[in-house]
């Protein structure tokens, strides 16, 4: 049984063409969210299973290189193309050459990964619910289902989507949200990526089903709300080698605390050190462990007030420690009566 599983429906097979001296320099990995995640938290010492569809030739494959960087495959097998992508990026920039975004789950195929999601998920007690390669992979709903039926188990949830899979998942409830502020605006969810809209946005997620919601903002400072109020969470600010998967490494290092028995409120300081870290590398989800324990200590967090119409208030609290956040964390006396 693994400390944390991951349901990546459809991970990809990446090939990336580099220059090494005169010569390309030809690297082939899993990819995708999911498997981005796994890789962080792996880094950081979980355990992980992937309930993941394999594909093909393609899905053969990826299985290998799944369980040879030691991570748990619960795959359904089937025939057909899988999602896959070859990049060129020996003049510095990403330059597709081809991607295939593979082909949707059939409903017996779902029906199967469903039920080794909910059989890995609940025997973990912690799952991640991720995005597949494609918008046509599979059901919105089905993160509904699966959110509901996990969290009906008890298992905790964490679900870091965009879109009708972000409200699917909301709608079923989930522990914890992860979302930046250009899909809550790009999906109408927020006006627009003012502290205000951002923060209306966020109260209206957590009415609807998520006890806890995290948006990234670039470079500004993360925000989390929970049941006692928002925070403003900021990383170190490190030299940019490489954007992507910066996200995935955040939400790894949120669940990486929460498999330690950490709140989401806690275990954001985590998430925002190996978020940060990840900016620094070329290779996605990856990072040494010892370097981001380092990094929690340059996390800067902030009560904030919540005012509706104001937006973000001036923080009543400074600077607080990460063993200062159980603090924040327990409930005061007229909550306990």
């Amino acid at each position: 049984m693994s400390d944390v599983t991951i349901f990546a429906p459809s991970p990809t097979l990446t090939v990336t063409v580099e220059e090494h001296g005169d010569e390309p320099d030809i690297h082939v990995h899993a990819g995708g969210q999911g498997v981005w995640q796994a890789r962080m938290l792996l880094r950081l010492g979980v355990s992980v299973t992937m309930s993941c569809a394999l594909t093909g030739e393609i899905g053969r494959m990826l299985r290998h290189l799944l369980e040879d960087e030691g991570i748990s495959v619960a795959g359904v097998e089937r025939p057909g193309k899988g999602s896959a992508y070859v990049h060129d990026r020996r003049g510095g920039e990403r330059r597709p050459i081809a991607e295939t975004e593979g082909e949707p789950l059939g409903r017996h195929d779902l029906d199967e990964l469903y039920g080794v999601t909910l059989r890995e998920g609940l025997a973990s007690g912690l799952a991640v619910l991720s995005g597949p390669a494609g918008e046509e992979a599979l059901p919105p709903d089905t993160y509904r289902r699966l959110a509901a039926d996990l969290r009906e188990g008890g298992a905790k949830v964490v679900v870091d989507l965009a879109g009708e899979r972000l409200e699917a998942a909301v709608a079923g409830g989930v522990d914890v949200l992860k979302v930046s502020d250009e899909e809550l605006s790009r999906d109408g969810l927020a006006e627009d990526d003012s502290p205000a809209a951002l923060l209306a946005a966020m109260r209206e997620l957590h009415r609807r089903g998520a006890d806890a919601v995290i948006v990234s903002r670039a470079t500004d400072p993360l925000l989390l709300l929970d049941a006692h109020g928002f925070l403003e969470v900021g990383p170190p600010r490190m030299e940019v080698a490489d954007t992507r998967g910066a996200g995935d490494s955040l939400t790894a290092g949120v669940v990486a605390g929460m498999a330690r028995g950490e709140s989401p409120r806690e275990a954001i300081v985590t998430g925002a050190a190996a978020g940060a870290l990840n900016v620094t590398r070329h290779g996605l989800g990856t990072g040494d462990s010892a370097v981001i324990e380092k990094l929690r200590d340059a996390v800067t967090v902030r009560e904030i007030s919540d005012d509706s119409e104001a937006g973000i208030d001036q923080p009543v609290t400074g600077h607080v420690s990460p063993d200062g956040l159980a603090a924040l964390a327990e409930p005061d006396e007229e909550d306990r009566a």
